[in-house]
């Protein structure tokens, strides 16, 4: 059982930065693929990036298209906690934002929702003009 917890999020306005973290229990922590996905109102769910378990080549991490090269996913093994660095943010970015675990027994996409068996809460991002 891994359970999440998101914190950082808030009012930002656009061209400004947050970054959201997600603390997660549990000791097999490092061996989940962890990633972050967003839901505005009105409209599905949506991957936002992840971040693989590290092995000997280190970790892979993988992004929406709408947030390269402005959002960054990192995690710390030590910590148990994941972060979305999100700079330059546009008031299309205003979601609830969710962390997730992918068990490491799932090997499927990591920006397909289904396969991801822990979520987290959630926590407001609101930019404004």
């Amino acid at each position: 059982q891994v359970q999440l917890v998101e914190s950082g999020g808030g009012l930002v306005q656009a061209g400004g930065s947050l970054r959201l973290s997600c603390a997660a229990s549990g000791r097999t922590f490092s061996s989940y693929t962890m990633g972050w996905f967003r839901q505005a109102p009105g409209k599905e769910r949506e991957f936002v990036s992840a971040v693989t378990t590290i092995s000997w080549t280190g970790t892979n991490t993988y992004y929406a298209d709408s947030v390269k090269g402005r959002f960054t996913i990192s995690r710390d093994n030590a910590k148990n906690t994941v972060y979305l660095q999100m700079n330059s943010l546009e008031l299309e970015d205003t979601a609830v934002y969710y962390c997730a675990a992918r068990h490491p027994s799932n090997s499927g996409s990591v920006d397909y929702s289904g396969n991801y068996k822990y979520w987290g809460q959630g926590t407001q991002v609101t930019v404004s003009s």
